[in-house]
């Protein structure tokens, strides 16, 4: 393994952070002890944080056994501060920002292939936070003042976008961009994203900007000025049956971004022949889809998760060079609890950002 090694002469730091201390428990202003700075390992300076629903899903253990105390986050924009002596790719100053993983085995074939987040390795992902490092110790993510990680986990953020909402893009971004890059969305195609939330509203904006038509597949006709601004051409209700029966047939590409228990087979129907429905969205429980609707069009369910390190580059450069960023609410740290009773209740347009300078 090619890993970076940690320096046992420097010295751990404890840097400030909201934690939960068991399952379900209110985050609240803590401590956490950061690694030693090692050969490869830069200080990241984090400058804001995004809230994702994940993060919720994860305090709460609704996808198995959490590791705590618990500091979610992986949503990360900062500037490095610090770097090690054999760190090659940045220096201090530079913005940076992490996504779902601060390292992977490096060996496996996905790993080499770029696709890290696929890693098949014998220890697999270390996830940004609820993770375990190479060193055996619990990882800690964004909602803190510091972060101190392996350099090559870290990605470049153009220099046109501001931090604050640039750091949706590290999850909520790069969850949509790899499918819609992936299956090519693009001029001629038409896209249709379900659900118009934190992921969905980036979905519309990075189909939009690849040249796609776009439709918004949403419950309600509640957030439909919002969608044909952020640049959908269509945005059609899902509660009204004429919608399944008029737009069957009629989509290249779908991406379900919700993680309610909908009725796939329907969505399968909207398909044109070859087309493909990828889920994003995450479930807590399994759905049930009848073959029909795919052999009869020779359609396909996939699925997609965040991307690995070449991609989210090209998806922060892509970004940058279309003026793509979230939409976002920034707020203070001792908001998160609201913050996340909100997200619970849909009441977010579209990503909640936390001021790490309150942490």
């Amino acid at each position: 393994m090619t890993n970076g090694t940690t320096d046992t002469t420097s010295t751990t730091r404890t840097v400030a952070a909201y934690a939960a201390q068991h399952p379900d428990a209110p985050l609240a202003k803590t401590t956490v002890t950061r690694r030693a700075v090692g050969e490869h390992d830069i200080v990241i300076d984090i400058k804001f944080s995004g809230i994702c629903h994940s993060d919720i899903h994860q305090v709460g253990e609704d996808w198995g056994t959490g590791i705590f105390p618990m500091v979610p986050g992986h949503e990360i924009a900062g500037v490095v501060s610090e770097v090690g002596p054999g760190v090659t790719r940045w220096k201090a100053g530079d913005r940076v920002g992490v996504g779902c993983f601060v390292d992977s085995c490096r060996e496996c074939d996905n790993c080499r292939a770029g696709l890290q987040q696929y890693c098949t390795g014998e220890d697999g992902l270390v996830f940004t936070y609820n993770g375990t490092g190479r060193d055996g110790l619990p990882t800690y993510g964004g909602y803190s003042s510091e972060l101190v990680i392996d350099e090559a986990y870290a990605l470049s953020i153009p220099d046109s976008l501001p931090l604050d909402a640039a750091a949706p893009l590290l999850c909520a971004g790069i969850t949509l961009y790899s499918p819609l890059a992936h299956w090519g969305a693009g001029p001629g195609k038409k896209v249709a994203i379900v659900g118009l939330g934190g992921l969905g509203h980036m979905g519309v904006k990075f189909a939009h900007a690849m040249g796609a038509e776009v439709t918004v597949l949403s419950q309600s006709l509640r957030k439909r000025e919002d969608g044909l601004k952020l640049g959908a051409d269509h945005y059609r209700a899902t509660s009204d049956p004429a919608t399944f029966s008029e737009l069957a047939g009629s989509f290249d590409l779908i991406v379900n971004t919700v993680s309610a228990d909908l009725d796939l087979s329907a969505y399968l129907g909207l398909l044109r022949t070859d087309g493909t429905l990828v889920q994003v969205g995450m479930p807590e429980k399994p759905v049930t889809v009848h073959p029909y609707p795919m052999a009869l069009g020779r359609r396909s369910l996939s699925g997609s998760m965040i991307g690995g390190l070449p991609e989210t580059q090209e998806m922060l450069d892509f970004c940058g060079e279309h003026g793509i960023t979230s939409e976002i609410e920034l707020i203070r740290a001792d908001e998160i609890n609201e913050a996340y009773r909100r997200v619970l209740a849909g009441d977010v347009r579209f990503r909640f950002v936390i001021d790490a300078s309150t942490i």
